[in-house]
């Protein structure tokens, strides 16, 4: 092999290190792009110590869940349809079958063939559910809920608020929770108002035994504006750096308010939002490092969405999502240094799970192999 073979063969394997593609690391090993992916991926193991790494069980039994929106195909079927499981009863026994322990709901509707009908986001519904939980073996970690839409918080929304922790409570919940961003704005003041805000129902939610979780997609961290000449309206025009989540993060009570980290988004926003716009106008270079963000406080993100991609450039995300293990995201890495061991909650999900009439069963078989390869992570 040739000198210059060598060098392409080094870079080719470093780079799979750093979860790149060749073409990838080739284009980023040049400047500040290179030292950045560099220290995004962060330090690296010797030939030795990976020979002498661990080889426990990363995820265990206990801890392997499945957000029910990756299955919401199923638990919206008719059943009497068709002969596969459908509703949540049915798919609750298949989970259960494939080994999983904990379940995050994403709502409590199904078909209204179903036993127990449409809504269950009832008292007696919740009861309903808590029984087949039970039944197979399962515990509901949390819920992509209600967070109410007023602030000042309305009559109306507190008391449905307080319908949903009182759900929390009969299935058996540690955490309460939303799929979507305390606020979807760009502008630290917007931030700050979502900040006093959350502050404030996760007090509500602690004094019920639970902890209140906000699950973020890839925009959530892109740079916050919070500094640099004013537009016409009045608000900041660049950043000073910091990632929106991030900031909130400093601006909430880590005793009331936590997060759930989708980890295919977080690596999105790692492949999308590399440059911010200074105060001073200049641009500058700053990866986003996931792993970084949660070794830094691990214990507030105690759930996470295990949710896997396998590179694809072409794209605007940089990433495809793919049953779990069958992608380019280190989950080994991920796992096994984020600290806290045992602490975190892992659910796999994969939004294009269903197959829609081509492959109704498709949602369900991932399930299957995505809970074979969590059950096989070691490190």
């Amino acid at each position: 092999m040739s000198a210059y073979e060598e060098e392409i063969e080094t870079a080719g394997n470093l780079g799979r290190r750093l979860g790149l593609n060749r073409r990838r690391f080739l284009a980023a090993t040049t400047g500040m792009a290179a030292a950045a992916a560099v220290a995004a991926a962060g330090p690296m193991k010797s030939a030795a110590q990976a020979a002498t790494a661990g080889n426990g069980v990363l995820v265990p039994p206990g801890k392997r869940g499945i957000i029910l929106y990756t299955v919401r195909d199923a638990t919206a079927r008719d059943p009497l349809s068709t002969p596969l499981p459908s509703g949540f009863r049915a798919v609750l026994e298949e989970l259960g079958r494939i080994g999983y322990k904990q379940v995050e709901f994403a709502g409590y509707s199904q078909h209204a063939n179903a036993e127990g009908g449409a809504n269950l986001e009832t008292v007696e519904g919740a009861r309903l559910l808590r029984t087949w939980l039970d039944d197979n073996g399962l515990e509901a970690e949390g819920n992509h809920g209600f967070i109410p839409g007023s602030w000042p918080l309305s009559q109306a929304d507190l008391d449905r608020f307080k319908l949903h922790l009182e759900i929390a409570n009969i299935l058996g919940m540690g955490h309460v929770g939303t799929g979507n961003d305390p606020t979807g704005s760009a502008y630290k003041a917007d931030w700050d108002v979502a900040a006093e805000k959350w502050n404030t129902l996760g007090e509500i939610a602690t004094a019920a035994g639970h902890k209140l979780y906000t699950h973020n997609h890839d925009v959530a961290y892109s740079f916050l504006l919070d500094s640099g000449p004013l537009d016409a309206q009045g608000r900041p025009t660049r950043s000073s750096g910091i990632r929106r989540l991030e900031y909130f993060l400093t601006q909430t009570d880590p005793g009331k308010v936590w997060l759930e980290m989708d980890i295919f988004w977080a690596h999105v926003a790692q492949y999308k939002y590399t440059t911010y716009t200074a105060p001073d106008g200049s641009t500058q270079t700053q990866v986003f490092n996931p792993l970084g963000v949660v070794q830094a406080q691990t214990k507030r993100f105690p759930l996470f969405h295990a949710k896997d991609g396998k590179i694809n450039t072409a794209t605007s995300n940089g990433y495809d999502m793919v049953p779990f293990g069958t992608g380019d995201i280190d989950y080994k890495s991920f796992f096994s240094q984020m600290g806290a061991k045992g602490y975190h909650n892992p659910m796999y999900e994969q939004d294009n799970a269903p197959g829609g009439t081509a492959n109704p069963a498709q949602s369900l078989q991932y399930a299957e192999l995505s809970y074979k390869n969590i059950a096989k992570l070691r490190g």
